[in-house]
């Protein structure tokens, strides 16, 4: 009876934080620096959801182009982007975390976005955009995240510190390469673009950007989900899930893959956003425990609403937009000092 009782709250938990994402979505739409109010919303969305079967509908108009123009080409983009981003980066946290049998594993930690991040400023020195930088962000990932598992590997002494020290080391170099590629970029052109995107940004989101993140997000997330019951088994020990018929390499394999894929895509579309990946998955243990069955579902909706708030008060804060990496730092940083100096175990 109490394990029945634990595992109808942790529903009950994945709920609260689905109808928490859902609140800051629609209120998302009502901040901003431009004033929309939720009639003149619910008139433009129903407008043109009906315009979509049929014009003979006629909603009477309240709204002005301006405003219809914002919120449906400048608002509903960037909140939806938010909400994707900040769900792959959690899931690509909680992925790793559980692959490697590591609390300390996250897309920055292991150096995957470093790599991600100096293969999309590389396709942004060498004049690609959209899907290359993409496939550019992908693939400089996945090499970090090879090199950081071989090194580890043959590191001696425990594999944990040995994983951390060489994700260190690794991000070290990518950081170093990407510094370079700064500083022989085009002062006018490519450098200022660099530079602000490698701090994290939703500025400028677009459907075409949305779009282009959706469907590779959607699937990485989707596989993940699927396997979230093999995580599981990986956090008994190899030998343990060898036993079970689960080939553990194998495994390993894929779920760096396609959280290596949400963590390109991630910086590819929105630059650096740090810590996400370490933070949210930590609070999401301390909410449902760390079955990846409940553990994985809490991470992308608590990962979708942290990075939602975060950039509302990035957009809204201030005159000048902040941004968003360096407000996730201020939040990851402290966080992580937590998590290395507590007594007990985090996993």
């Amino acid at each position: 009876m109490p394990e029945e009782k634990w595992r109808v709250n942790k529903k009950l938990v994945i709920l609260v934080l689905g109808l928490v994402l859902l609140f800051l979505f629609i209120f998302s739409f009502f901040w901003g620096r431009f004033s929309i109010g939720p009639l003149d919303l619910i008139k433009m969305t129903l407008s043109r959801i009906l315009n979509i079967f049929s014009h003979d509908f006629v909603i009477e108009k309240t709204w002005t182009d301006t405003m219809e123009s914002i919120f449906f080409r400048v608002r509903m983009p960037r909140v939806a982007l938010a909400c994707l981003i900040g769900c792959a980066l959690s899931v690509a946290g909680a992925s790793y975390q559980g692959a490697f049998q590591n609390p300390m594993a996250s897309p920055d930690i292991l150096g995957a976005s470093s790599g991600a991040a100096f293969g999309a400023s590389l396709a942004i020195l060498t004049g690609h955009r959209a899907l290359m930088i993409m496939l550019y962000a992908f693939c400089f990932g996945l090499l970090t995240m090879g090199l950081v598992f071989i090194i580890s590997r043959k590191a001696r002494g425990k594999q944990i510190i040995g994983l951390i020290l060489a994700g260190i080391m690794v991000s070290s170099l990518f950081s170093a390469a990407t510094s370079y590629i700064k500083l022989v970029a085009d002062t006018d052109r490519q450098l200022p673009e660099i530079t602000y995107w490698l701090m994290g940004s939703l500025n400028g989101a677009d459907s075409t950007k949305f779009w282009m993140a959706f469907v590779p997000i959607v699937l990485g997330s989707l596989v993940l989900f699927l396997l979230r019951w093999r995580i599981n088994i990986l956090t008994i020990g190899d030998e343990e899930a060898k036993t079970l018929g689960v080939n553990t390499r194998k495994l390993r394999v894929v779920i760096i893959i396609f959280a290596t894929l949400l963590t390109a895509i991630s910086v590819a579309v929105a630059g650096v956003i740090g810590w996400v990946g370490l933070v949210v998955p930590h609070l999401c243990r301390r909410l449902v425990g760390n079955n990846f069955r409940y553990l994985l579902p809490a991470s992308m909706l608590f990962g979708a609403s942290f990075l939602l708030l975060v950039d509302n008060i990035s957009r809204n804060f201030t005159t000048t937009e902040i941004p968003l990496g360096i407000l996730t730092a201020f939040v990851g940083a402290p966080f992580f000092i937590y998590l290395i100096t507590r007594r007990d175990e985090v996993v």
